[in-house]
């Protein structure tokens, strides 16, 4: 087994949505789970990154994706139970081309108790299956990047955007004009817009859980949580 620790980063943003500890393990690391577990690690949050390919975990260890990165075969519950999986609040199953491992590691971590099972589809047939053996949520990569397209055709002000399940986003966008030179205490994002406020973007960097008196300058980036029919209503 290989890991790269790291200090645990506070969730204070799964705090805020379910109020309790919120942790992410992503298992699979090709093209997806990659961008999965780099999003989420690059927004401060812990995340645990698992693939059987040495070669994968090689590459993730290099890149630093994730705060700790292990080897292991997740068709196996004994394995998942060992590396500590079972304990994990979300696992994101990002094994999308291999439909036996994708299936059984669903299967294992429902029955290990894993509470927020997403897993990523590569057919129709594969969903309808993810959906019977208990994922909780199911990603189909392909057609939603077109969803994405599309909203990033008529939005252009949003950068990135991660859909938490059908309603519900976190979106990384341009701070409007609207809210240029305002303070984050005076915009009200939660009261106006129903919307939580998880950090602001400058110089390259995010800083996470920015104090209410910061300004806001136009061009910066924020980065948002709510309903998408809240995200909608934005000045952008």
């Amino acid at each position: 087994m290989t890991e790269l620790g790291a200090t645990p980063s506070s969730l204070n943003f799964f705090r805020s949505l379910r109020a309790e500890n919120k942790q992410f393990a992503v298992i699979g690391l090709g093209r997806f789970g990659n961008a999965v577990c780099s999003t989420l690690h690059s927004l401060g949050y812990e995340v645990l990154g698992v693939d059987s390919d040495e070669k994968k975990v090689t590459q993730a260890l290099s890149d630093r994706i994730a705060a700790h990165i292990v080897q292991l075969d997740s068709t196996e519950p004994t394995a998942l139970k060992e590396a500590g999986l079972f304990e994990f609040d979300t696992v994101i199953v990002a094994i999308g081309n291999y439909l036996a491992a994708s299936i059984t590691t669903t299967l294992n971590l429902k029955e290990g108790g894993v509470t927020n099972v997403i897993a990523k589809a590569s057919s129709e047939t594969h969903l309808k299956i993810l959906k019977k053996v208990g994922a909780d949520h199911v990603v189909f990569p392909e057609r939603e990047m077109g969803y994405s397209l599309a909203r990033t055709l008529t939005k252009p002000s949003i950068l990135e955007r991660f859909d938490l399940d059908p309603d519900h986003s976190i979106v990384e966008l341009l701070v409007p004009e609207k809210f240029d030179g305002k303070t984050i205490a005076e915009l009200e994002l939660r009261r106006k817009y129903g919307l939580n406020l998880l950090a602001v973007g400058r110089n390259e960097k995010f800083e996470i859980n920015p104090q209410p008196n910061e300004r806001l300058k136009q061009g910066e980036a924020m980065v948002v949580i709510g309903s998408n029919k809240d995200i909608n209503r934005l000045p952008i």
